[in-house]
């Protein structure tokens, strides 16, 4: 590769860089007023979750685009088209994972005034895990570091525990009065979004891991 050419994949990787961390910056924005909409029940920040993420929708197809043109006009070795195509795949997950932000928020309009089953102990546990996973995950994608992609995907693990934690608890206030069923969905509803969430971001670790060894490997799958 000439070095007018490595000069212009380095530039077009470093947009399609910038571009997927301003993604996964509103991303991150959507998780953590999702959930504070919901502490609230702020039903006006719900609604503004649920516009803006045409945005991060936007940001998506940028991505895709530059990605594409990428490959189209510079044929990118191996290494650098493994880059490429993880970035693709990142893109798409994190805006699925907007998309169950946006279902929390649109939970939260559904709700209206009733009030909440229990208070909010878990929930929010789950959503600064997921954030948490989500930078380190974008972290380990700039570092092309594996193992720490691999230490991402370990921890949901504890979404999962989290999960089944809330699951549980929910599932026996409904048990046991009637009444609270529809307001305890909501709430499930919620937690089952977070805990998507999670195995979005794990989706990214082993693309992390494929773009840096080569290797596709599936994680947290028994």
């Amino acid at each position: 590769m000439t070095t007018s050419l490595r000069s212009t994949v380095d530039r077009e990787l470093m947009e399609i860089r910038d571009n997927l961390l301003r993604m996964g910056s509103l991303v991150d924005t959507a998780i953590d007023r999702s959930v504070e909409a919901l502490k609230k029940r702020d039903a006006d920040l719900a609604r503004q979750i649920i516009h803006d993420d045409d945005t991060i929708n936007d940001l998506r197809f940028t991505v895709e685009e530059e990605c594409l043109a990428l490959i189209a006009t510079q044929q990118p070795a191996a290494g650098d088209l493994r880059t490429v195509v993880a970035a693709m795949n990142i893109v798409s997950d994190m805006e699925r994972m907007a998309d169950h932000a946006t279902g929390i928020a649109k939970t939260v309009i559904r709700m209206g005034d009733e009030p909440l089953v229990k208070p909010l102990v878990d929930i929010p546990r789950m959503a600064e895990a997921v954030r948490d996973m989500l930078q380190r995950s974008l972290d380990a994608f700039v570092a092309h570091d594996a193992e720490a992609a691999r230490a991402v995907a370990a921890q949901d693990d504890e979404i999962d525990h989290l999960h089944k934690a809330i699951l549980e608890e929910l599932l026996e206030i409904m048990a046991h009065d009637p009444e609270t069923i529809a307001r305890g969905t909501y709430l499930l509803w919620c937690a089952h979004n977070l805990e998507h969430i999670g195995d979005r971001v794990t989706n990214i670790a082993e693309r992390i891991i494929f773009m840096t060894t080569g290797t596709m490997q599936e994680l947290n799958r028994s």
